[in-house]
């Protein structure tokens, strides 16, 4: 479908909003000339009332003039000066694919790029573009994948696809501000009648009478069936807006073939799942590292670290590659599946180019750490640029364990200051379990049916497990209050603890070995807490 008959159907299906809405609007005169015409009463002005309450909403959203204008996502704007040589990158593709090159480039830390136009007259017009493009694309991606990813968008430009968006967006809009209303005066009937129930059965209540239950049912019905006729639409408007869309991302997808090669668009095709997952996992498992700390990564670390987790787990994303997604998202989703594109680029004709432009896309910055630092400035709240940094990874690690173990409350912790009356401490479960009442203390843990009924060795074998891993990261906790526990630092794999009298707790000698047998020494069938004792500093060692 062309251009042109797009842009007819988006304006058919701005149209038909309209007539919905004239339609409601004539439905609701009709009822009132039919009541008028019975004779005038209360039950009159009623319906009178109630039509006019119905038609405000479906008015106000016929006269919304003007569509309103998004804002720009967080992010950098960088300009000519900035980044020459990414300017040059886009006016060079921007060239090849014969069209008009972005007036901004905002640089943002999201695995995602796109292009936008501000047209005027609902897309007659052409207005101002914008790239913005996910600085993680400019990390895990090369060169010619980049060119790939710019050189896709830039085929919507082509395709008049961001200029019609204007009559799409005014669409979705306005119908989601009627849906919005009538879903607001409804949840304001039910809130009023819930605290008018609520007023009479506190009044029943003072008298000496049982109170009625609450029941809203069937409050604000009339503007919940109004907006599910709006919500039917909108479902219709959404499908039929977006059945072209993904005929579009096959466009977009030829004109990056084109222009990059095909075997850099296919990677590219490939490698953004992936790097969008490793992103994802980077940011829950190292960027936000030391936020129960209160400490950020050195200045640039925060979006720069994901350059060193890709490249120390380079390897491992390689079966999602493989395996790409066969399904969209759902079914208002623009895009085809991903695996579905690739097959399509892939069973294009060779065209020589798989070793183009190999080097990593972040050496277009002109000076990568100074952007990743500015882009953090720009992007995270100013109440995390307000916590300090810390100088490495280590001690963001080192930090953030010492801050969750202080904070942590193991099953065990909870049953001892049940047991005890008192705030749990190490030495205090060392007292206890001197005094022969492991297993009383045991009996308030947590149990299963299955535990809870269990008695004797099978009782005592039900919980064993967790009074290791509880009494493990007790011990892990009194370490690190006197400074004696430190982590190994890993962008391959888990940190490793390091006890003290030793490195890395590894093999079948050493500090982990001596206290995993002191460990189960303590919760062994008749506990033993001289051998954990010697291990813990002095302060804990004397009963």
């Amino acid at each position: 479908m062309g251009a042109t008959l797009r842009a007819l159907r988006a304006l058919v299906l701005l149209l038909g909003f309209y007539l919905l809405s004239l339609v409601l609007l004539a439905a609701l005169a009709g009822v009132d000339v039919l009541v008028f015409g019975w004779g005038h009463g209360p039950l009159t002005a009623k319906v009178g009332f109630v039509t006019v309450l119905l038609a405000i909403p479906v008015v106000r959203g016929m006269l919304m003039l003007r569509t309103p204008k998004g804002e720009d996502p967080p992010g950098l704007p960088v300009t000519d000066a900035d980044e020459p040589r990414l300017w040059a990158l886009v006016r060079e593709l921007a060239t090849a694919a014969g069209t008009r090159a972005p007036d901004r480039i905002l640089l943002t830390g999201e695995v995602n790029a796109s292009v936008s136009e501000e047209p005027r007259l609902l897309g007659l017009l052409p207005g101002p573009r914008r790239l913005t493009l996910g600085v993680p694309l400019l990390i895990g991606l090369t060169e010619a994948q980049l060119r790939s990813v710019l050189a896709h968008e830039y085929g919507h430009f082509t395709g008049g696809d961001t200029r019609l968006s204007a009559l799409v967006v005014r669409g979705r809009v306005q119908i989601g501000r009627v849906i919005g209303q009538f879903r607001a005066k409804a949840d304001g009937k039910v809130a009023a009648d819930r605290a008018r129930q609520e007023r009479a059965s506190a009044k029943r209540v003072a008298k000496g009478r049982k109170a009625k239950e609450i029941d809203t049912t069937g409050v604000g019905a009339t503007y919940r069936t109004m907006a599910r006729i709006y919500t039917a639409y909108g479902k219709l408007y959404l499908r039929a807006s977006l059945s072209t869309a993904r005929g579009q991302e096959y466009a977009a997808d030829l004109t990056a073939a084109r222009i990059a090669g095909r075997d850099a668009t296919a990677s590219a095709l490939r490698e953004i799942p992936a790097l969008s997952a490793s992103h994802d996992f980077y940011l829950d498992s190292y960027a936000t590292l030391g936020l129960r700390a209160r400490l950020l990564p050195p200045r640039g670390e925060f979006f720069g670290g994901f350059g060193r987790l890709l490249a120390a787990r380079e390897p491992e994303p390689a079966k999602p590659r493989a395996e790409l997604p066969e399904m969209p998202v759902g079914p208002y989703d623009s895009h085809p599946p991903i695996a579905d594109r690739v097959r399509r680029i892939e069973a294009l004709p060779a065209d020589g180019r798989a070793d183009e432009a190999r080097g990593a896309a972040l050496t277009l910055l002109t000076d990568p750490e100074r952007t990743l630092g500015a882009l953090e400035d720009a992007v995270l709240l100013d109440e995390l640029l307000a916590c300090p940094r810390a100088a490495g990874w280590e001690e963001l690690l080192n930090a953030s364990m010492a801050a969750g173990l202080s904070a942590t409350q193991t099953p065990l912790h909870r049953a001892l200051t049940a047991y005890t009356g008192r705030p749990a401490s190490l030495s205090a479960l060392l007292d206890v379990i001197d005094d022969g009442r492991l297993w009383r203390l045991a009996e308030r843990l947590p149990l299963s049916e299955v535990a809870a009924a269990a008695k004797g060795r099978a009782f005592r074998e039900f919980v064993r497990p967790v009074l290791l891993r509880s009494l493990r990261t007790m011990v892990l906790a009194e370490f690190s209050a006197c400074s004696l526990l430190s982590w190994e630092f890993s962008w391959t794999g888990p940190a490793t603890v390091r006890l003290p009298g030793g490195d890395t707790g590894t093999g079948d000698a050493g500090p982990e070995a001596d206290l995993d047998a002191a460990l189960q020494a303590a919760v062994a069938d008749h506990p033993d807490t001289g051998r954990l004792r010697a291990l813990l500093p002095s302060a804990v060692q004397n009963v």
